[in-house]
């Protein structure tokens, strides 16, 4: 369990996957005379999903306060404690640089189309987007360079890295209009399939991402987000990799580390014994009645037809406090072949929504934000299931027009409020509730850039408007939760141009409110 997940790509190509552990940063894997653009291309993906959907789909799951440490177990006490350590992403730092950005520079190096140029340069903004908001300054402009003699690169601010990522996908997007391409990667392209008008439309919002990542910022620039909702050109499917099997080492990373190797029960669904889940969002979903639960969760039992599923909770942290095994609570409902995501057409809703209450007057928001809560439901019905057997995919997520169109015009109706953020809080709110077992890693994002859903101090949450409350076990003092990661401890070790910091609760560049 604690060895890195690696998924293979492509099951008769499995040689070609990049390693991770073993190499440093500026390590080059990419010799081998056979390998091609498309396959260094499927290895990328591979290696940027192994780490979001897997460590920081766990980690964010913590920490967005979707799941807590089950009782009788303690795996992940500390995350839920807000106690990791130095060493906590050495392997998702060795994934992510010695395995996805290796392996996107050789693509980038190495395409014969524009098109495929733009696939790489996009899922290359959006890996150093992760990693920043993840760590903050990093190596960038002296990264990836051992062949130059560059073995200890320096780290770059992370304001730089944004404006210069944002560069870079405006430079591969006229390139590519000004000799538009096709790429030739075809079906080993494992996002989209080389449908490059849907990676036109991902670089678009992912550049709107970005711009909205620096609300708060003097970087923030009005006329740049404007110019892109004026262009109107976001994704209107889902980026999602799919190209997952039920056999060993081919599942959803999450489900093949914390849910597969864990069972002890094999078949039922019940031997995952340490994430299950928190008050925060299943009392928010439950006291709505958002259905939407069903998806995210899994119930405990069902005796027939006529008697409700059984949904249960507690409060971040006191598993401690609280009696039985994981069985008895409900727990992530992540399957074999659910997706990794790295953007849903929900979140780009809400990134639209966010951007006209921001910058215009909010003309059109709610429009957004509502289309942003309906494709939430989209996706969950097109790849989540609710049987109970977590192996089994049969019984889709499913909810009626009415009952979405209820929530909207109910509880989770959208009202102009007197000020910018108390506006803007009700879609961070609702892509804080799509993102479940979706793409925890982002909703912890948001939550750190935003502050929303807030954090009260136990006894005064109201979990129905969005709340979240310390971690019982916090080793923080009143309501901090934890900003930025550690550096990797191997990296801090090998790099004498890393300096590590000296806690958690350090700010990235964008937390500035």
């Amino acid at each position: 369990m604690k060895n890195i997940f690696r998924t293979v790509i492509l099951f008769s190509v499995a040689a070609f996957v990049s390693c991770s552990d073993e190499l440093d940063i500026n390590t080059n894997p990419n010799n081998p005379p056979a390998i091609t653009a498309g396959l260094a291309l499927s290895s990328a993906e591979t290696s940027l999903i192994t780490v979001t959907g897997g460590d920081l789909t766990n980690l964010g799951g913590f920490w967005a306060q979707y799941y807590t440490q089950a009782p009788s177990a303690g795996q992940y006490r500390t995350l839920d404690q807000y106690n990791i350590n130095v060493s906590y992403a050495d392997r998702l730092w060795a994934e992510i640089y010695a395995g996805c950005l290796n392996d996107l520079k050789f693509v980038e190096q190495n395409s014969e189309s524009t098109g495929t140029s733009l696939i790489a340069a996009s899922l290359r903004a959006y890996t150093y987007q992760l990693l920043v908001d993840l760590f903050d300054a990093v190596p960038y402009a002296e990264a990836l360079q051992g062949d130059l003699g560059i073995i200890t690169p320096h780290v770059t601010p992370g304001n730089e890295i944004y404006l210069d990522l944002i560069a870079k996908i405006d430079a591969a997007l006229a390139a590519y209009r000004a000799n538009p391409q096709a790429s030739d990667v075809g079906s080993q392209d494992l996002i989209y399939g080389a449908n490059m008008n849907n990676w036109i439309k991902f670089a678009n919002t992912l550049k709107l991402k970005l711009y909205i990542r620096m609300a708060y910022t003097p970087s923030a620039n009005p006329a740049a987000v404007n110019a892109l909702i004026a262009e109107n050109n976001f994704i209107t499917t889902d980026a999602a990799y799919t190209n997952f099997a039920t056999s060993t080492d081919k599942t959803n990373p999450f489900y093949g580390v914390q849910v597969s190797t864990n069972q002890s029960n094999v078949g039922t669904g019940l031997g995952d014994v340490n994430n299950i889940a928190s008050n925060s969002l299943m009392q928010f979903y439950s006291q709505n009645n958002d259905t939407r639960r069903e998806a995210a969760y899994r119930f405990i039992f069902k005796l027939n037809d006529t008697i409700p599923s059984v949904y249960k909770s507690i409060p971040q942290g006191s598993g401690e406090e609280n009696a039985g095994t994981a069985a008895a609570y409900s727990r992530p409902n992540i399957r074999p072949k659910t997706p990794v995501f790295l953007m849903t057409v929900a979140e780009s809703n809400f990134l639209q929504a966010e951007a006209l209450i921001r910058y215009a007057g909010g003309a059109g928001a709610k429009e957004k934000y509502d289309d942003g809560i309906k494709a939430s439901f989209t996706t969950y019905q097109n790849y989540f299931y609710i049987d109970r057997e977590v192996a089994v995919e049969s019984t889709k997520f499913t909810a009626t027009p009415a009952e979405i169109q209820a929530l909207i015009d109910g509880p989770y109706a959208y009202v102009a409020g007197s000020d910018v953020e108390s506006t803007v809080r009700q879609v961070i709110i609702q892509k804080w509730a799509a993102l479940s077992a979706v793409n925890n890693i982002e909703a912890y994002i948001e939550t750190t850039r935003t502050k929303f859903p807030e954090v009260v101090p136990e006894g005064t949450e109201n979990y129905a408007i969005g709340n979240r409350i310390p971690s019982l076990t916090s080793v923080f003092s009143g309501t901090q939760v934890p900003s930025i990661l550690f550096y990797p401890l191997s990296e801090v070790n090998r790099n004498p141009n890393i300096t590590q910091r000296a806690s958690l609760i350090q700010k990235v560049w964008w937390d500035q409110k």
